[in-house]
Parts: structure tokens; sequence; C-alpha cells
């Protein structure tokens, strides 16, 4: 079955001021991005749909999507200007943060953008960080999830970045507009706790509940991940110790390992999602756990490829992570 990933493919340019002028390096990023090509790492098949730039760097984005098999047909080509996210860090190390994204290649999806009738292959939609809550690709994207929703699981990942959109009553407001649709939010701690202050994770869970989310996944860091669902106990599944190296694009690789095992699994559904065994979804989480865990033990985003997840080592550091229990 086809995963279509929708959003922002970007770059994110690294600058350090030194003696001798500036230094600097330029990384192909974005959350979305990072799913499609951590997808395509573990087998499933992936499809992006984003916007993405006729210049040098959208060349280089569409090369590196073709190159880890990530299918680009529904790519929207576009003669605006790539995206760049620029972190400049001084002689002593501290970072500033500047985003160069106002009316770029990511942003303009419209509605007549979208793919016409998606075929029966695409089992699951992923929506997720800033192009949730810009324009014109917010609306757009939530016209397809309006579309789809019942048809195939829609999963979100809001990905909070303040920089990009600092009015969180906004930024809550675009959110919400989303909830009805989705089969899953896959949401790390320190986002729920900038967008909804003082808000006890079951308590945004049970209000999304409501709305018909039916799988709510909390990513906790070096505590593992926590997953709650309509009238059952929340599940939590242990972190893994690694020496980590860094934390880019954990959260993308857990996404992406999250449907990836669903897929595996034949759960990829908004109705076997819902019908799920607290073994099942402990095995889900879990193997999502193992690959954010390798991810952060390498530099950058390296998502896993799914003979490092099946070899020998890994599934001894899944049964370590794997030690799922109830808790009321």
């Amino acid at each position: 079955m086809t995963i279509l990933v929708c959003g922002e493919a970007l770059v994110d340019l690294f600058v350090q001021t030194g003696p001798e002028g500036l230094a600097t390096e330029a990384v192909l990023g974005g959350s979305p991005f990072n799913v499609a090509i951590g997808l395509a790492r573990l087998g499933a098949r992936a499809s992006f749909l984003g916007g993405i730039s006729s210049d040098a760097f959208g060349d280089a984005i569409r090369a590196r999507l073709s190159a880890e098999h990530v299918d680009l047909d529904h790519v929207v080509s576009s003669d605006q200007l790539t995206t760049i996210s620029v972190v400049a860090l001084d002689a002593a190390g501290h970072p500033a943060y500047a985003f160069h994204g106002e009316n770029k290649a990511d942003r303009q999806i419209r509605v007549e953008d979208l793919p016409g009738a998606l075929g029966p292959d695409v089992a699951a939609i992923v929506f997720g960080s800033y192009t949730l809550a810009v324009e014109p690709v917010a609306s757009s994207h939530l016209a397809l999830a309006r579309r789809e929703a019942g048809k195939r699981l829609i999963s979100i990942d809001p990905n909070l970045r303040p920089t990009v959109t600092p009015d969180l009553a906004l930024w809550r407001e675009q959110f919400a507009k989303f909830l009805p649709f989705a089969t899953i939010i896959k949401a790390s701690e320190e986002d729920l706790a900038a967008a909804f202050p003082g808000i006890a994770h079951q308590e945004l869970a049970e209000a999304w509940f409501r709305q018909g989310v039916k799988l709510c996944v909390v990513t906790r860091g070096a505590n593992g991940a926590m997953a709650l669902r309509p009238g059952r106990s929340p599940l939590a599944v242990a972190g893994v110790t690694i020496d980590a190296v860094d934390t880019v694009g954990a959260g993308d690789s857990f996404h992406a390992a999250l449907l990836a095992r669903l897929d595996q699994l034949g759960h990829l559904s908004p109705h076997a999602v819902s019908g799920m065994s607290d073994a099942t979804l402990a095995d889900v989480v879990a193997f999502a756990v193992a690959a954010s865990a390798i991810t952060c033990s390498r530099r950058g985003s390296a998502p896993p490829r799914l003979e490092e997840m099946t070899s020998g080592t890994i599934s001894s550091f899944r049964e370590t992570s794997a030690g799922a229990t109830a808790q009321s």
C-alpha cells in the first residue's frame, strides 16, 4: 500500500561565524520530507505531495527523494524559491534562527493542485509541521483531509514551529480544523507543552477522541512513548538506552516507523487501528521507539533502513524497549 506524505521540503542552512568569515553547510530537510524518506527506507511505498521549486535546491530535493525511492508523481513544481531555514552560530556557538519562507514553493499548494481521485493503493495520508497552518497550503491540505476522511487513514504530526507560526492561538484554531478527519495524532510532549500549556496529555487526547481521533501517540524522548485510545487504558513503551549523538529527525523517524509497522502488520486503516490489541499496539510503538533511537545514535536526520530494524542487534534492542505496560 502507498502512504501519501503531504508538506514541506526545504533547506536548513547552518552558518558558522569565525575569524575568517562565514562557513556554511546546506542540509535538505523538512519534517514531511524526512517522514517520506523514513517510510521508504523501512520498505513502505511512499509518495510525496509538496511544492518543490525549480531552483537548484529544488533539484537537489527531487534528486534525494528519487534516490530514496520516494514516488514523485504528486509533486507540484513551482517557480517560487525553496524555503531556507537559517541556523547561525556565533563564535561562542550560540544559535540564532531566521526563517525565509514567505511565498516560497512549499506554501504554494492550492486546491486546484491537489490530485484527483486517489487510487485504491493509497491507504494513508500524512500531514504535518507548519504547512498545517500557513496559507494557501493549509487550506488545500484541509480540503484533501476532508475529502479523503473515512476512506483512508489520516495521520497528523503537529510538529510545532513557533518561529514560523508564532501566533499559537491561530495555530490551535487551524490545527483543530484537522481533528475531525484524523485517525492518528502523533506528537512530542515538548510540542504539546508549548501548544497546550497546563493541559494533561490524557485530557487533550480525550478531547481529540470526541472529534473522531482513534489513536494518540505522545513521544517522550528518552522515556519512550505513550499510546492513548478511546475507552482504553494508556499504554506506555519504555525508551531505549543509547549513546545519543543528536535528536535531529528523531520524531520524523518515529512517525515513519509507526506507519510502516502498521502497514507491515496489515493495520493501516482507521478500522484496523481502532481494533488493535494491546500486544499489537505495543509492537507498533516499540518498533517506532527503536527507529527513533537509531536515528538519535547518528548525526543528522538519518532514519534506519529495514535491514537495521530486523538485524539481531535491533531485535534485542526492541526487546529492551518493548516492556509495554498499561497504566490507569
